[in-house]
């Protein structure tokens, strides 16, 4: 069984941290899942006090991952429209087999955007780059929490003193 709960751990790390990068799964959340199920397996400590810390900082930049797209967007003048075409870039960009799809298809779904909602290109390329900003730098913090969750994850199963059958 505790093979199993390792294993199923593992893959919602895995998971975590690529859900640092599509909008569809919560990354870090994710990644805290798997630390919860690292906690039943027999010989793993893991203290109640580091459980509830790592949910609310997992719960933290969840709220954040909202927030920061949000204000980058607002900051350059950005609007809705923007915010909507970013996410829908880096849809199409993951689904693409273009080169560094993750990166230019935030750019140019906010572009798009911004271009609908407003016809100047000027200001569309502002406020683009504003959402844009905004994304890379929520993704990058998602994708850092996720890796620390993933190393705890290897830092507790490295100090597992038990047997595995």
């Amino acid at each position: 069984m505790d093979i199993f709960l390792v294993i199923l751990s593992l893959a919602f790390m895995i998971l975590g941290i690529v859900g640092s990068f599509l909008p569809i799964l919560p990354g870090p959340l994710t990644s805290w899942v798997g630390l919860l199920i690292l906690h039943f397996a027999d010989g793993i400590e893991l203290s109640q006090t580091f459980l509830i810390g790592t949910l609310l900082f997992a719960i933290f930049i969840y709220i954040l991952d909202y927030i920061i797209p949000a204000i980058g967007t607002k900051r350059f003048g950005g609007s809705r429209a923007g915010m909507i075409g970013t996410t829908l870039g880096l849809i199409v960009g993951l689904l693409t087999p273009i080169p560094f799809g993750i990166i230019v298809g935030p750019f140019f779904g906010a572009l798009i955007g911004e271009m609908i909602h407003r016809n100047d290109m000027n200001k569309a390329l502002k406020a683009a780059f504003g959402s844009f900003l905004g994304f890379i730098a929520s993704t990058f913090l998602k994708f850092i929490v996720a890796v620390i969750y993933f190393g705890f994850f290897v830092v507790k199963l490295s100090n597992y003193n038990g047997h595995w059958y």
